[in-house]
């Protein structure tokens, strides 16, 4: 549904920059004499925002442990239903990252959103505390240490990730020095209570709402907080819930999800129809072959003649872990080994596809929300043996799932304990899941679907890439959320669409 440079789990570090939006001081609300809540709305001024699309801004509480403190500006956005006597309330589309934007997805889908659900809904969305228009923080992380290969912590070619490990430190020191109350107060926990500030200023009792990918699991923990301030409730393309691990066990899963969605692109690459840009002649013969070309790149790395930055062999794993999340990014990763092969020794004539760093934003709200929603392990060594047993079991990945991030070295403990979703709430959750999802794989989506019992039905669809409804153009799927959001009708049981 939402664009898929946007919605991959823990995705936002690949891309160039949210919506565009200037850094928001925290303001004390006694001094700003604003009306927390209120929306002044103004004809929205983004690119391709669709005709008749509003922005507004929404004063929240930093803390809200002290609501009459100091407060934080959340960017919204809405697109009016165009069949007032069809309205039935408000459909939120939560964004995926930690990093989406949801006013960028509004823009982009919004009228997309408001053709499938009939007109029974204003679109709504708002960026996430630290995102797009939002007061955002800066951990003034330098330059190198942004660059999306390295950011990433991608071990060495030999599986060390001593480097990764300084990196992650310096990451982590850098945000404990500069990124203030604001990066201390991004949390899954603050984002749904920023959700529900928004529910109220809409003047809405209950919400409706379509959570892509970690705005799935949002959505989960709000259903979970706010159960009775909940409509007709979508999750597409959710992760393992555990509140022991979150974004930890999300990222270590990402190496099952590439091997699960890889046969689909292999099948694709070794399609005659490719012609002399076939991988391979044999589906059978793509994996080995990448494997190779990577391993050779390990060796002796490339330059990219439009950059003249490296082109290693983890830079091609990065390139062919973010093509999987669906088939219009399968020609970047073979065009990207096409060139290799083609120009011998020189410089690699396909653009570099990480040209620019991680904007010091992405980088903030990455850290700031997967570090502070729940403890990560302290132990380098412990990352170490978990890389090494990864890169065995899962080489297309290279063991980058499993390796150590800046919170293994955050200073501030959570100040909340992570959400434990369970089956305690209305029935009125319908998921919805690829087989083959790359980011978030089917059986983490499984453990979401267990912990919610008969709260949801799952709809599982038979197809690779990551997100589901308005993207795969799977009928059946498509047809299942839609008349869930508009009738209410969901499936008796599970289902499977094909």
């Amino acid at each position: 549904m939402t664009s898929r440079g946007r919605k991959g789990l823990l995705l936002a570090l690949s891309a160039a920059a949210c919506a565009a939006g200037l850094t928001v001081p925290v303001q004390a609300a006694a001094a700003s004499g604003r009306d927390v809540g209120a929306l002044k709305w103004r004809p929205c001024a983004g690119e391709g925002s669709p005709a008749g699309a509003e922005c507004a801004t929404l004063p929240v509480p930093l803390d809200y442990r002290k609501p009459s403190g100091p407060t934080v500006d959340i960017a919204v956005s809405r697109l009016r239903t165009d069949r007032p006597q069809a309205r039935r309330g408000s459909l939120l589309l939560i964004p995926g990252g930690p990093g989406g934007s949801g006013v960028q997805d509004l823009a982009q889908q919004g009228e997309k959103v408001r053709k499938a659900t009939k007109g029974a809904y204003d679109i709504v969305a708002l960026d996430p505390r630290g995102t797009g228009g939002s007061t955002s923080a800066d951990c003034e992380v330098s330059e190198e240490d942004r660059q999306m290969v390295a950011f990433r912590a991608w071990p060495a070619p030999d599986g060390d990730i001593s480097e990764g490990a300084a990196r992650a430190r310096r990451i982590a020191d850098a945000c404990a020095r500069n990124g203030g109350p604001v990066l201390r107060s991004m949390s899954t926990r603050n984002e749904a209570r920023d959700i529900d500030s928004f529910r109220k200023a809409l003047g809405e009792k209950k919400l409706s709402a379509v959570g892509v990918s970690y705005g799935t699991y949002v959505g989960a923990v709000y259903a979970q907080m706010f159960p009775e301030r909940t409509d007709r409730w979508v999750l597409d393309s959710s992760a393992d819930p555990d509140p022991t691990r979150v974004a930890h066990g999300w990222l270590n899963n990402m190496s099952g999800g590439a091997d699960d969605a890889f046969p689909d692109f292999a099948r694709w690459a070794a399609d005659p129809a490719r012609g002399e840009d076939r991988v391979a002649e044999r589906a059978a013969d793509v994996r080995p072959e990448f494997l190779a070309l990577a391993a050779e790149l390990d060796r002796k790395p490339r330059t990219f003649k439009d950059t003249g930055h490296p082109l290693t062999g983890n830079t091609l794993r990065q390139v062919l872990q973010m093509s999987l999340y669906g088939k219009e990014r399968y020609p970047a990763v073979v065009r990207l080994i096409q060139a290799v092969r083609s120009s011998a020794d020189g410089p690699v004539t396909a653009p570099d596809p990480f040209p620019e760093p991680l904007s010091q934003r992405d980088a903030a709200v990455f850290a700031g929300v997967v570090c502070n929603d729940v403890a990560w392990p302290r132990d380098v060594a412990s990352y170490q043996r978990d890389v090494t047993a990864d890169r065995t079991r899962h080489p297309l990945t290279g063991g980058m799932p499993a390796t150590i991030t800046p919170c293994a070295f955050w200073k501030d403990s959570p100040a909340e304990k992570a959400t434990r979703i369970t089956d305690r709430g209305p029935s009125n959750i319908l998921m919805v899941q690829n087989l083959r999802d790359p980011s978030t794989p089917y059986s983490g989506a499984l453990k979401m679907r267990q912990a919610l019992g008969d709260r949801a039905r799952l709809v599982s669809v038979d197809a690779a890439g990551h997100g589901v409804w308005l993207d795969t153009g799977n009928a059946c799927s498509d047809r299942a959320v839609s008349e869930f959001l508009v009738t209410g009708k969901r499936p008796a049981g599970d289902v499977l669409c094909k």
